[in-house]
This record gives structure tokens, sequence and C-alpha cells, in this order.
């Protein structure tokens, strides 16, 4: 059940990591959302084989959770917690895995998790980034973040285009979403053609030119 916290619900989230894997993520929700998210790490240190046929000694029996986040690097406990996510109920979130069994939602990147209405709040708060500008003759005034990466990102480089024309700030923000954007951009996803920063990037300039389309506030 989500716990209430003032008007708000707070959803509890486990988060599955290993060697600190996801610390910048919970450094991000935690920066824009510590008030409504109730957040527990299970963090794994141990030196692991390539391959672990039995991964009941690192995972737990069952999970009392709201939502699952899976930053863990092994992809046999990736496979195993989906599978157990699954069975006890409750969505999982794995992003840039390929997880052939259980439930998993599994995104490219955390900054392309497109709606979905079991992931509740967090769900509304984190994922493809949705943003509104204000602006005045030309100028952005401001960039009101409804939804965004994680990481942090899309707060972080929308605070470096206030107060430059807007035409240039359409060129800038992606470019400075790469900056804040921790993703490995050694990385390279075979069928986008692109390391994960350069598709933040991307998908950042888009939400960008869509908060044009529609109008500013």
């Amino acid at each position: 059940m989500h716990k209430k916290c003032g008007e708000f619900q707070r959803e509890r989230i486990t988060i599955f990591q290993q060697e600190n894997s996801a610390l910048s993520k919970i450094t991000g929700m935690k920066r824009f959302a510590s008030d409504r998210l109730e957040i527990t790490v299970f963090n794994i240190d141990d030196e692991l084989p390539d391959i672990l046929d039995d991964t009941s000694q690192w995972l737990p029996d069952s999970i009392d959770a709201d939502l699952v986040i899976d930053y863990l690097t092994h992809p046999d406990l990736s496979v195993d917690l989906a599978f157990l996510c699954q069975k006890e109920g409750v969505p999982v979130v794995a992003s840039g895995k390929k997880i052939s069994g259980g439930h998993a939602i599994t995104p490219c990147i955390c900054c392309m998790l497109t709606h979905h209405d079991e992931l509740g709040l967090y769900g509304r708060l984190f994922g493809a980034p949705e943003i509104k500008l204000n602006l005045k003759n030309d100028i952005i005034e401001k960039v009101e973040v409804i939804r965004g990466a994680p990481c942090g990102a899309t707060w972080d480089a929308a605070r470096k285009i206030e107060g430059l024309d807007v035409e240039y700030a359409k060129v800038r923000y992606g470019l400075e979403v790469q900056f804040f954007c921790t993703a490995d951009p050694a990385s390279w996803d075979p069928i986008y053609g692109k390391s994960p920063v350069h598709m933040a990037a991307d998908i950042h300039s888009a939400a960008f030119r869509k908060s044009l389309k529609e109008g500013v506030f």
C-alpha cells in the first residue's frame, strides 16, 4: 500500500543495484521527489561469476514494494528479478535491459520511459521529458519541468538555458543534457546507432520542440 505524506501518497520503491550503479539516479530521485517517494536500496557488492545458475543467494525471497527499479549489471540477476517481480505482482522498470522472461518494462534509456499507469508516481515524475517554456520577447524566462530523467539532467539542463534566446536554446538544451547525463557514453546501441548520451540529448531536444509547438505558459 502507498503511504500518505501530507496530501500525497508516498510510493514505495525498491532499487536494485550493484556497486552503487544507481547512485546518480537515486540522488536525482531524492532531489526532486523525496517527499513523494519512499526509496529502499538493495545493493550487491560481491564479485560475481559471468554465469549465475542460482541467484537466490543475492536476491530476496519476496518484495514488499509498489515498484522495483533494476539497475543491476549482471544479466542473470535481472532476469530472475523480473520473474520474482512477476510472481509478486510488482511492476519493474529495467532500462537498457534485454529480458525475455518475466514482466519488465525495458526502455532503451531511463529518459525514454513512456507513461504506464502501473508505475504510479514514479512514472508520472520520471521518464521521457515533458517541459513547458515561459518566453518573453523570444527569451526563455523559465523552464518548468513536468517530467524528467531520474538522474536530474532534465532539470539541470533546463536551468542552463533560462535567459537564452529561444532559437539558441533550441540547440543548446540537448547539448546541456549531454553534460549532465550519467549514462555511459562509451555504450552504443546497434539499433539506434547512437550512445545513450546522444539518445538522451535527442529526446530532450524533441521535448523542447514539442513545448514550442504546443505553446508557452
